[in-house]
């Protein structure tokens, strides 16, 4: 596949995560407080599809990895929320098994392999490193959001996701910039505002 279809893929994920988020903003702006809507979760859902391609397609570790922690809770929101059920049954066979097809796919035609994952030419070991840890940090957001939801049976983002979100995004900015990665600086420089915005409405809310 050529690059620029590649980075078609990438970028359109990237509006889409974008997108979710001026949503999610928008609402929330409006109401004075963090609103979680649904539509919120299914482009969650279909953005986090699209990348892991991306991350696939270009052999980085750390987008796939990034993608495989907070796929499925995107699932599980969405099951909170009443709306997976709404989805089509082959469909969501489709969405719960997706990831695993295509790992299992690259390794039985020697695509890659685990040690091509991590010691890829084109990337430093220090800086899938950096990668790894930066999109771990970021996701776990969404564990956090995950066990917050789960706890009060109720989707919602608490004030611990925007921090993460925050702290993990500054990270990946930083590993965008030496990767030289078009989808993750436009994707992540945006969300940083949006992210930091929420912090704003969330402390008012709070105090309100």
């Amino acid at each position: 596949m050529s690059n620029w279809l590649i980075y078609a893929l990438g970028f359109t994920a990237q509006l889409l995560f974008s997108g979710r988020m001026i949503l999610q903003w928008l609402l929330s702006e409006k109401s004075k407080k963090i609103i979680t809507p649904v539509i919120f979760w299914q482009l969650s859902l279909f953005a986090s599809f699209l990348l892991f391609v991306y991350g696939y397609l270009r052999d980085d570790f750390a987008i796939m990895f990034g993608q495989a922690l907070t796929y499925f809770i995107y699932i599980r929101n969405l099951q909170l929320q009443g709306e997976w059920i709404r989805f089509p049954g082959f469909l969501r066979v489709f969405l719960w098994i997706f990831p695993v097809l295509i790992v299992i796919y690259g390794f039985n035609n020697n695509e890659y392999n685990a040690a091509r994952l991590f010691r890829n030419e084109d990337i430093p070991f220090w800086l899938i490193l950096l990668g790894s840890v930066a999109q771990l940090i970021f996701n776990l957001r969404f564990v956090y959001q995950w066990v917050y939801s789960e706890r009060r049976k109720i989707s919602s983002l608490p004030m611990g996701f925007w921090l993460l979100s925050l702290l993990g995004s500054g990270l990946i900015l930083i590993y965008a910039v030496f990767r030289r990665d078009p989808v993750l600086l436009a994707g992540h420089g945006f969300g940083m505002i949006m992210y930091i915005r929420n912090i704003y409405i969330h402390r008012n809310e709070i105090k309100g």
